[in-house]
């Protein structure tokens, strides 16, 4: 192929734009024609007082199934390299609490048989199960090796900080329980790029692996810190065909093993771009599950990041609205001063809603000292659920530290409006929507239902003053279909707007709070 022709369908390729994501994907369950959502079943430090987690879930399973949930993502269920370790400090992702590796059978959330149980109610309920998929490294290594490696700047990845030496890395992984039950592969230290800790000088540094076979960092991840291919731990190499075969061999294996519909991808923009297309793209085509569901995290407030990763997937995943969620939290810390009209604006929803998996908060943003920590305060948590969760942009996913008890921020009138939201959508929040975003600290927008559904109107307000007393009033047309009916309020019994024959009512809000609006039943 000449040059011209490869420069042709390069530019092709980076110009062209991608299908978009969630219309190619199962969101809920086949010939359903209710709103589909998502719930994130787990927080950072989430136990269960007297059940494991994934009989927890399965307990609370038929009530999730008939709230109008039809997805759940869980935490990994691969055992960690620590007994309580979440998943995320994988060590073996071929073990779902089946081996005893690091002293215990179970995982932190319970044993295989419990997880492929809870997995199988699930399914029978009509709610589909997301695996969180932690590709990027490993941690917990069963023995060191002595290899030469090099130290690189904390700030700049790109540049040593000294010499190639040699290192005492923890870079062999035996997994001698497992044996080779479902794979063959020992890692080593072929199978890294980098790690964190010289256990000879007991000494934490990032650390370049160097020798015969290495190639480096990667060169298709995110340029933050001169190159992001390294995160934590021991940093898996994805150019390896040993790690490639292994990892798409896993990939085929958890969704047959589990039933379950799709992956949310861990920490992409730290892993190789290449192998990541590749991986969707062949699990997707191997699991014979043509609308298998990806959803990717690239944390980043800065949408012009973003979007270039949107385009090098090419429809084959979605991406977590991370932009949004850092409106929303600014908007919950600026309070009134903060002006509602801008809350959409440059969000993966705002121009790319078939893109946009929608949120409020997470495990990791709202976790105290952590990196990501970001969470939405409570004063305007209700105002983020209702954008999420009632606007027809986006796929929104609840997170249960908002919806269950727990001692990572819970508040129990929150869980109870967001309750009602859910509600809310279920039942009315389906249509097209309209946006009446006319006031800085008053916007509204309205749904105007479809064939089965009859739309609602909602108001949100972020106004400080006279919070509870005071009343915006904001002006809007529900359609003519509605011309000469009455609208009560959802939320609190607030009253009956009169719609006139052309559509339009003047619905209201108290201050510092949502109102939604559905039709009086006739």
């Amino acid at each position: 192929m000449s040059i011209i022709s490869k420069l042709k369908i390069w530019f092709s390729d980076a110009f062209q734009t991608p299908p978009p994501a969630l219309d190619r994907m199962r969101l809920r369950p086949e010939g359903s024609t209710q709103n589909p959502l998502m719930l994130q079943f787990f927080t950072w430090d989430c136990l269960h007082e007297s059940l494991s987690w994934w009989k927890h879930l399965e307990t609370e399973v038929p009530k999730l199934a008939e709230m109008g949930f039809t997805q759940i993502w869980l935490p990994p269920p691969n055992k960690a390299a620590e007994p309580l370790g979440r998943g995320y400090d994988a060590y073996d992702l071929w073990d779902l609490g089946e081996f005893n590796h690091k002293g215990t059978i179970k995982t932190r959330w319970g044993t295989k048989e419990e997880f492929l149980s809870a997995c199988k109610v699930a399914q029978e309920h009509g709610i589909d199960i997301l695996i969180d998929a932690v590709l990027n490294h490993k941690l917990g290594a069963d023995r060191t090796e002595v290899v030469p490696a090099v130290k690189v700047q904390p700030e700049n990845r790109l540049k040593n900080a000294g010499p190639v030496k040699d290192i005492e890395a923890w870079t062999l992984f035996d997994f001698p329980a497992r044996g080779d039950k479902y794979s063959k592969l020992r890692w080593n230290h072929e199978h890294f790029t980098g790690v964190d800790w010289d256990n000879k000088m007991r000494e934490k540094a990032v650390y370049k692996l160097t020798g015969p076979g290495h190639k480096g960092w990667s060169r298709n991840v995110d340029s933050e810190l001169g190159n992001y291919d390294f995160l934590l731990g021991i940093d898996i190499d994805h150019r390896h065909p040993a790690v490639q075969e292994d990892l798409m061999n896993w990939g085929t294996w958890i969704l047959e093993t589990t039933n379950a519909s799709g992956f949310r991808l861990d920490a992409i923009k730290h892993i190789d771009r290449k192998f990541l297309l590749n991986f969707i793209q062949t699990t997707r085509k191997n699991s014979g599950n043509s609308k298998m569901f990806a959803v990717s995290e690239y944390w980043s407030g800065n949408l012009k990041l973003i979007m270039p990763y949107i385009r090098a997937f090419k429809g084959e995943t979605s991406f977590f609205d991370v932009p949004l969620h850092m409106n929303l939290c600014k908007a919950s810390r600026q309070r009134s001063r903060y002006d509602l009209r801008t809350i959409l604006h440059d969000t993966i929803v705002g121009v790319k809603p078939h893109d946009a998996v929608t949120f409020v908060d997470n495990h990791e943003c709202v976790v105290e000292g952590q990196s990501l920590e970001s969470w939405v305060e409570h004063t305007f948590k209700i105002q983020a659920y209702a954008i999420i969760l009632l606007r027809s942009g986006g796929f929104p996913c609840v997170f249960y530290g908002d919806l269950y008890p727990n001692r990572e921020g819970y508040n129990e009138n929150t869980a109870r409006n967001i309750t009602l939201l859910i509600e809310a959508r279920k039942m009315f929040a389906y249509g097209a929507t309209e946006d009446y975003f006319h006031d800085r600290n008053c916007i509204g927008f309205v749904r105007r239902g479809d064939e089965n559904h009859p739309g609602c109107a909602v108001i949100l307000s972020n106004k400080d003053e006279g919070s509870g007393t005071f009343l915006h009033n904001l002006r809007m047309n529900v359609g003519i279909a509605h011309a000469r009916t009455q609208y009560r309020s959802f939320m609190t019994q607030h009253g009956i707007v009169d719609i006139d024959k052309d559509g339009w009512g003047t619905f209201s809000c108290f201050a510092n709070y949502v109102q939604v609006w559905v039709p009086v039943k006739e």
